[in-house]
């Protein structure tokens, strides 16, 4: 059983940018626990990347987590 597209442009286009904004913010996150050396902003930061690069991921592939549990999404 493979990853079918389940989706619509609207749901693709949201979740690429949101995807973005997270990335960016736990690149922000990651470069101040580095440079303050304080794990409180490092830990969530590395949180947000790898959320945020799901997100683009279900984006370019057309492909909801939370749809294919069987939740319905408004796109």
């Amino acid at each position: 059983m493979g990853i079918q597209c389940n989706i619509e442009r609207k749901g693709r286009i949201g979740r690429i940018v949101i995807g973005g904004v997270m990335d960016f913010a736990g690149a922000i996150c990651i470069v101040i626990g580095l440079v303050t050396n304080r794990p409180v902003f490092f830990i969530p930061g590395i949180g947000l990347s790898i959320g945020g690069t799901f997100m683009i991921l279900e984006g370019a592939i057309g492909w909801c987590a939370i749809r294919a549990l069987g939740f319905k999404t408004k796109y």
